[in-house]
């Protein structure tokens, strides 16, 4: 073995443990997103390499199946998204148009941005964040008991909903709240985070065209007059 070989297996387990360098990374990925998103989730990526963390420890296991992976993800991920608009969110008095992104409404100026944002920021990078690395993070400190796992699906929900409720308020961070609470469960229950992927960017895309069409309050109102 090499000094070199010896420096750098020292460096990748001071990444993975909890010390000055490991609490440092931690620090810095949770800062990533305050600069731009999904700045957290490509640091992560960073982390794993530099600490060499077997990237099936951050859900990274490739499917037996993509196109079995990508029917289930899209069809559970829109059918969950009517459940909430139609039954749930009405149910919790949420308003039938999400304000915040209502200039998406007929707007196909705002489609690039909007696909990035569901796809790329949110489907890839918040599942890569908030359930990958998080979990993983968290699993080193509480271990893999079941009690663990519901507290790590519990911890990780509370922030990615308080994320929620800075640009879509109340009705967005309870919502946030549930899609976190289910697709943490998910990942809890099959530590694979690409069906997650897929059903969060699914999910969200579902959103965007009852936004884009303006079929928000119709939709809201399909159980609910």
């Amino acid at each position: 073995m090499t000094n070199e070989t010896s420096t750098e297996e020292r460096l990748a387990a001071q990444l993975r443990g909890f010390g000055p360098l490991g609490l440092l990374s931690i620090l810095i990925i949770l800062g990533g997103n305050f600069l731009f998103s999904p700045l957290s989730a490509i640091l992560v990526v960073v982390w794993v390499s530099l600490s060499r963390t077997p990237w099936r420890e951050i859900g990274y296991v490739w499917p037996q199946s993509w196109a079995r992976t990508l029917a289930l993800g899209i069809i559970f991920g829109v059918a969950f998204k009517f459940l909430m608009k139609a039954i749930v969110m009405p149910l919790l008095g949420a308003p039938p148009i999400n304000q915040a992104y209502h200039w998406v409404a007929g707007n196909p100026a705002s489609l690039p941005r909007m696909l990035f944002l569901m796809i790329v920021v949110a489907g890839w990078g918040e599942e890569t964040f908030y359930r990958g690395w998080m979990f993983e993070r968290l699993g080193k400190l509480l271990g893999t008991s079941v009690w663990a796992k519901v507290a790590i699906v519990a911890l990780t929900s509370i922030p990615f909903a308080l994320l929620h409720y800075v640009d879509q308020g109340k009705a967005g961070m309870e919502q946030a709240l549930m899609t976190g609470l289910t697709f943490g469960t998910i990942f809890a229950l099959t530590g694979r985070i690409f069906l997650v992927m897929v059903l969060h960017a699914a999910f969200d895309l579902a959103a965007l065209a009852m936004i884009y069409w303006d079929c928000e309050t119709a939709v809201a109102h399909f159980f609910f007059k």
